[in-house]
Order: C-alpha cells, then sequence, then structure tokens
C-alpha cells in the first residue's frame, strides 16, 4: 500500500519505490534473513566504507536521474564518492530560512507529522509504538516535556541530509545512545518500534523564543554516524547543526508545554495521519504568545 505524504499547498504526494524495496526486506523470508545480515553494525560499517570510496561514485548519476534531482540548486563540485554527493551542500541563494523572530522554522527537508505529548503519550508511526521516555533514555528529562509537542521529521534519500538549529541558543553537549540499524521507513515500522532499535544522538537545547528543547538525530539503516558539528555552544537559527551519511534518517524535535503553536495545515495533516512535506528553514509554526 502506498503511503500518502502532502506538500503545504495540499497536494497528495504518493511514494512507491523505498516501500516495494522494503517490502521484499520485511515481508518475505528471503528479505528478512538478508534483513538479519544488513543490520548487523559490521555490515553497515562495510557499506560506510564503500559509500565514502570511489568506487561509489558510478551510482550518482542513476540516482539523480531516478529521484529527478535538481542538481542546479547545490554547489558546483566534483563529488569523489557517493557520501560526498549525499551529503552535498545547497547553494547559499537555495537556503532560505525564515527569520521572522517568533517563527518556528524546520531544522531539515522532510514529511513532518506533529503529535500532542501526555503522561502516558505513544506514538504511533504505521502501527509501531514509541514513548519520549524511551526515546531520550531519560526519564526526568522526557517528563519536563509533557504537554509538549513531539515533531517528528522523517527524511527520504533524496532529501537535503543536512540540518540546522531552529532559532538562536546554546547546548549542552551530545548524548549519543546506541542502538541496532533499522530502516525508519513506516513499512518497516510494522515490525520494528525503530527507537528501540536505533541509534540516535539528542541535544539539550535553551532557546531564545522557543524555551528548552531536545533535538534528536536518528540514524538508520547503513548509516555509519550521524554527525553532529558542535559539541556544547552557542548557536544561531539557521546556523548547520550537523549532517546524516547516506541512509533514510530522522529527525525529532521536542518542544515543551506551551512553546509554540504549529501551522493549521500541518496540524490537520497530521491528525489525518498524513504526513506533510516542509522544506528547511521554512516556517512551520509560531511562538505561542
Amino acid at each position: 500500500m502506498d503511503s500518502i505524504i502532502r506538500n503545504r499547498e495540499g497536494e497528495e504526494m504518493v511514494s512507491t519505490r523505498e516501500e516495494r524495496a522494503l517490502s521484499f526486506l520485511y515481508e518475505s523470508v528471503t528479505g528478512r534473513i538478508c534483513l538479519k545480515v544488513v543490520n548487523r553494525r559490521s555490515a553497515a560499517k562495510l557499506v560506510g566504507k564503500y559509500m565514502n570510496s570511489r568506487l561509489s561514485k558510478g551510482l550518482i548519476d542513476r540516482f539523480i536521474e531516478k529521484n529527478n534531482i535538481n542538481m542546479s540548486f547545490y554547489e558546483d563540485k566534483e563529488y569523489k564518492s557517493y557520501n560526498q554527493f549525499f551529503t552535498r551542500r545547497l547553494k547559499p541563494e537555495c537556503t532560505c530560512i525564515c527569520m521572522e523572530k517568533e517563527a518556528l522554522v524546520s531544522p531539515c527537508d522532510s514529511k513532518l507529522r506533529v503529535y500532542p505529548i501526555n503522561d502516558d503519550s505513544i506514538f504511533f508511526i504505521k502501527d509501531s509504538p514509541y514513548n519520549v521516555k524511551e526515546l531520550l533514555k531519560n526519564e526526568e528529562l522526557a517528563k519536563e516535556f509533557n504537554g509538549g509537542l513531539c515533531l517528528i521529521f522523517r527524511l527520504t534519500v533524496d532529501n537535503y541530509h543536512r540540518y540546522i538549529y531552529f532559532d538562536d541558543g546554546t547546548k549542552g553537549e551530545n548524548v549519543f545512545i546506541q542502538g541496532v540499524l533499522h530502516t525508519v521507513n513506516p513499512i518497516a515500522l510494522d515490525r520494528y518500534n525503530f527507537y528501540k532499535q536505533n541509534c540516535r544522538e539528542y541535544t539539550v537545547m535553551e532557546t531564545r523564543n522557543f524555551g528548552k528543547a531536545v533535538q534528536v538525530e536518528v540514524g538508520a539503516m547503513f548509516i555509519g554516524r550521524i554527525k553532529n558539528n558542535h559539541s556544547a555552544c552557542s548557536f544561531k537559527r539557521g546556523e548547520e547543526k550537523g549532517m546524516f551519511e547516506f541512509g533514510g534518517s530522522t529527525v525529532v524535535l521536542l518542544l515543551k508545554k506551551n512553546a509554540a503553536v504549529i501551522d493549521g495545515d500541518i496540524m490537520a495533516n497530521s491528525g489525518e495521519g498524513i504526513e506533510t512535506i516542509v522544506r528547511i528553514g521554512e516556517r512551520i509554526g509560531s511562538k505561542k504568545q
């Protein structure tokens, strides 16, 4: 079954190519045998080495063609490996960050769904349950976000895989949580709770306009590293926070009660179980007055 995604203009977008591949991995005996092999960290490291080598360069042109990537938006350079291409930078003139003081902006290109956080919230993505405590493995920190919002930004392989800070502020050290690498595609979530099985890294931030927030980067199949640029530091809205290497990935943003109001189209779509396509730096909500 195709997954339904909607853009900000309300047009429905159907994703099929990735779903077919993952249906094989998760819904067939042969696929599940393959999955046991590829989900071993040693296999992920081997794939990572290949994607960083010149041998992978031949994959680039085909990927661009298959996914209709407009390379005029990206820096004009020769990519020596697939990972160099995958982590390509947008040209400065193609990056538009909303700088309105009270605007909440998207930290990345993605498909977004928003959930309210309650004492015993269980969030579902294609029937796979998780909660904030399991995500952070920190019960006390999770409690601080009761009554707030959980924003889930799902990146697919054709997305821009660098992400930014969504506001001005300061941050603490990055906290890494070891996991087993599984894809974050919704088909796989029928059988796997990916937050329990995926490696992730979170940062507690004190932001100028939205108070205390937590941003979590979640790795997926074949990702060797989540590459955050900074340890404890101060930051500005729109500054690059980090990037994902090859694979599908997810960014989760936790906001406290009364910190923000999310735009109505995104909330309406989320209420219907539909993801909304958002772009890096795009306004997706505002500070709650």
